[in-house]
């Protein structure tokens, strides 16, 4: 009974617009009132919660991002993806998509790629007359491939609280992550015919080309020595996260030469902001699911889906619409961290592997980033382009149902998550 009071708690919380760390630690610290715990479990959880070197790689691949979008990698990938896909119908859209997926490869961010993208290409998509609205959906819908072709922060915190190979979902999220941009890219050209969004008048030549290759070649072989050295086992994922770091360094100071020794320190700064708050939810998040696993919820939730007898197809639909629903007003990380105990064992019951659930829920939660009320790639996105969320629904509207239809497909055809994965055990 605790345990549904505080989830009843937590749930008044976010309504009423308390933070949701602040909602975790209130919901928490009632539970154990009730429970008549030791307080001494909050400092515990929160230590435990943190301490795992699994971790580290957080703050490590947040700085890496940042650094790359600050030392001149959006720029360079947006100029190849023009020379590759700029004389296509619908060119600029296409251009935002395939710069969007290539940047994915390099920060593991969805607020990143589409702040990076965006503020490069909406403002010249709008020149070009492409409509504000499209522009600015279309760098949303797109940003939301950031966490899924990997690196990606979401699959390491998953990794990290299931035990799951960090690797194998890295390597998972390849093929989905390109079916997402793939899609999006079939959109724009269907609009781009109705509406007559032309591309550049010639295709760019090879030399064209080849010099757009060549300037993107270092940043884009970012990933490749991440996924090639875990898998190799020259380094860890945690360590990954360091050579993130050095190479981003490297690239923005003696290579591209646009980062300044000056640029460093508030880089870091803000690195280091973002991820006091993500540690801080993680904690409170540990305390909150520490209480409900005492309390058997996972178990008599599994039960009682089990009762329903719903089969595999049943049981991920519901999950999938709980975490649809739940991503339209908690972001991301809160709701791994919240949710991941309490579905997970359901999706084991009904037989599907970790790996691909570590998958299916990153792809949900990464639609809710874009889903009102707190779509929080949405606000990057109106800002950059001066519109309200309202004025973007109905050209986002589409592109959202174009990423579930993705999203189902990830769900009943293992086989797009688990390709990659399989052939590399």
């Amino acid at each position: 009974m605790t345990a549904w009071l505080m989830l009843v708690l937590l749930f008044g919380l976010f309504l009423i617009g308390v933070p949701i760390t602040f909602s975790l630690g209130v919901a928490s610290l009632v539970g154990l009132l009730l429970m008549d715990v030791p307080l001494v479990v909050i400092a515990q959880r929160l230590w435990t919660a943190v301490d795992t070197f699994t971790l580290v790689a957080v703050p490590l691949f947040i700085l890496a991002g940042d650094l790359m979008s600050r030392g001149g990698i959006s720029r360079r990938l947006v100029d190849f993806a023009q020379a590759l896909v700029g004389h296509l119908t619908s060119g600029l859209a296409m251009v935002a998509v395939v710069a969007c997926m290539f940047f994915a490869a390099v920060s593991g961010s969805a607020v990143a790629d589409a702040a990076a993208i965006g503020g490069l290409l909406i403002p010249t998509m709008i020149a070009n007359r492409y409509h504000p609205a499209f522009s600015a959906s279309l760098i949303s819908a797109a940003g939301t491939i950031g966490p899924i072709i990997p690196p990606s922060i979401p699959m390491v915190l998953y990794g990290a609280m299931t035990n799951t190979s960090i690797a194998m979902l890295f390597a998972g999220g390849f093929i989905p992550g390109i079916l997402m941009g793939v899609s999006l890219m079939a959109y724009c050209y269907y609009v781009g015919k109705q509406r007559g969004y032309k591309g550049r008048e010639h295709r760019a030549p090879a030399a064209e080309v080849f010099r757009g290759f060549m300037n993107a070649l270092l940043a884009m072989l970012m990933p490749g020595i991440i996924i090639g050295g875990i898998i190799s086992g020259v380094f860890t994922p945690t360590e990954s996260g360091v050579v993130a770091v050095v190479y981003a360094l490297f690239l923005g100071l003696f290579v591209y030469r646009e980062l300044a020794w000056r640029d460093i320190l508030p880089i870091f700064h803000q690195s280091a902001l973002l991820t006091g708050k993500i540690l801080f939810i993680l904690g409170t998040a540990s305390i909150f699911s520490w209480i409900l696993t005492v309390q058997g919820i996972p178990q008599q939730v599994a039960d009682a889906v089990s009762g329903m007898k719903l089969g595999l197809v049943g049981t991920l639909l519901l999950i999938n619409i709980i975490l649809l629903v739940v991503g339209t007003f908690i972001d991301t990380i809160s709701a791994l961290l919240i949710f991941t105990p309490i579905l997970l064992p359901l999706a084991i019951a009904v037989g599907v592997d970790p790996i691909h659930f570590g998958i299916i829920i990153a792809v949900n939660l990464t639609i809710g980033m874009i889903t009102p009320p707190v779509g929080v790639v949405l606000f990057v996105t109106t800002a950059i382009a001066k519109l309200s969320i309202r004025e973007m629904m109905r050209d986002l509207t589409p592109m959202i149902a174009i990423l579930i239809a993705v999203l189902a497909l990830v769900t009943f055809w293992p086989g797009l998550v688990m390709f990659i994965p399989n052939l590399l055990r």
